[in-house]
C-alpha cells in the first residue's frame, strides 16, 4: 500500500523548509536544533516540542550504514534518511551535507527536493573527520569559497538555508576561524558553524565578528563543554544542536537490552526502560490510521 495513504503530517501551505527553518530562528533564541537519526526519532522531537531537526553525517554513517564519519557515505545515502524525516514531520530538517560530495551546486538541489529546509558544509577536505577528531586537514579559504558560491548557485528556494562549517580554530586558531568565517559570509553563506568551540569567550567573539546566525555544537564527550541555553543566549549564539544526543542514549539502552535477554534469557529485567507498545501507537496516531483502513474495508464491501 502506498505509504502516503498514512501520512498524517503536512506541511504549511506556502511556506517552504527553508522559511520554516528561519521563522524558528525568529521564535526562539537560541534556537534549538535537536539531532534524529530516522523517521520515528523525527516523530518524537516534534511531540516534546522542537521547532527544528537535524541529521548528522555521523549518524547517517553509523546508524544506517554502520561504518565511521569519516567521509564514506554519500550524497544518496544521505539523501534517503533525509526523504524518509521530511515525509514524516513539517519540522525543518538541517542536514550535515559534509564537504558537499565535490559539487556543492546538485546537493543543494537534491536537498531542496528532498524536502531539506538547509545543509551545512564545511571547509575540511573531501577525506573529512569529526569535528572534535584531531588531524583535520583544512582546505584554502578560496576554495571554501568557491565551495560556497557553487552551492548557492544550486538554490531553487531563495529561503534555503545555506550554512558554512569552519573547523580552523582547532589548527588556525580563533582569529584563524574568524576571519575565515568572515570569508565564507561574504561569499553568501546565511550562517555560520563555529566548530569546536571551547568556551563562551571564543563563541561571544565570532558572534561579534560575523554578524550572521552562528550555531554551536554541544556535542557530548567532545571539545565544547555542555554549555546551558542561558549561557549560550549570553554570549549571543544563534542555535544550539544537539546532534546525537538521542542517538547516544538509544544505543546505550539497545546495549543493556541486548546484554540483559542473552545474560538472563529473558527481557523482563528491563521491561521499565522500554517505550510500551501503547506509547508507540500513540505517537504512530495507530489508531487513525486503522479506522482509515477500516473505512477502506467498508467501501470494498459495499
Amino acid at each position: 500500500m502506498d505509504k502516503k495513504f498514512f501520512r498524517t503530517n503536512s506541511n504549511k501551505a506556502g511556506e517552504s523548509p527553508g522559511g520554516r527553518l528561519r521563522a524558528a530562528l525568529q521564535a526562539e533564541q537560541p534556537l534549538q536544533v535537536i539531532g534524529v537519526i530516522n523517521a520515528y526519532a523525527a516523530i518524537l522531537a516534534e511531540k516534546t516540542g522542537f521547532r527544528a531537526l537535524y541529521l548528522s553525517g555521523s549518524g547517517v554513517a553509523s546508524a544506517s550504514y554502520g561504518l565511521p564519519d569519516l567521509g564514506v557515505t554519500t550524497l544518496n545515502d544521505v539523501l534517503a534518511d533525509v526523504k524518509r524525516i521530511t515525509a514524516t514531520t513539517p519540522l525543518p530538517l538541517l542536514v550535515d551535507a559534509d564537504t558537499a560530495w565535490g559539487d556543492p551546486a546538485k546537493t543543494v538541489r537534491q536537498m531542496i527536493k528532498a524536502g531539506a529546509a538547509g545543509i551545512h558544509i564545511e571547509d575540511q577536505v573531501e577525506a573529512k573527520r569529526c569535528g572534535h577528531r584531531p588531524n583535520k586537514q583544512l582546505i584554502s579559504t578560496s576554495e571554501m569559497v568557491e565551495r560556497i558560491k557553487s552551492a548557492i548557485s544550486g538554490k531553487t528556494d531563495p529561503a534555503f538555508v545555506l550554512m558554512a562549517r569552519t573547523d580552523a580554530v582547532a589548527g588556525e586558531g580563533l582569529e584563524g576561524g574568524i576571519e575565515r568565517a568572515i570569508a565564507y559570509r561574504d561569499a553568501g553563506a546565511d550562517m555560520i558553524f563555529a566548530e569546536a568551540l571551547t568556551n563562551l569567550d571564543q563563541y561571544r567573539t565570532f558572534v561579534n565578528a560575523v554578524k550572521i546566525p552562528v550555531l554551536a555544537n554541544i556535542t557530548e564527550f567532545g571539545k565544547t563543554p555542555l554549555f546551558t541555553l542561558e549561557e549560550l543566549r549570553s554570549a549571543g549564539v544563534g542555535l544550539a544542536l544537539y546532534p546525537l544526543s538521542a542517538f547516544r542514549a538509544m544505543n546505550a539502552a539497545a546495549l543493556q537490552v541486548f546484554r540483559s535477554i542473552r545474560e538472563n534469557g529473558t527481557q523482563k529485567e528491563v521491561l521499565p526502560i522500554m517505550q510500551s507498545r501503547a506509547e508507540l501507537y500513540e505517537f504512530l496516531n495507530y489508531q487513525v490510521y486503522e479506522q482509515r483502513l477500516d473505512e477502506m474495508f467498508k467501501k470494498q464491501k459495499s
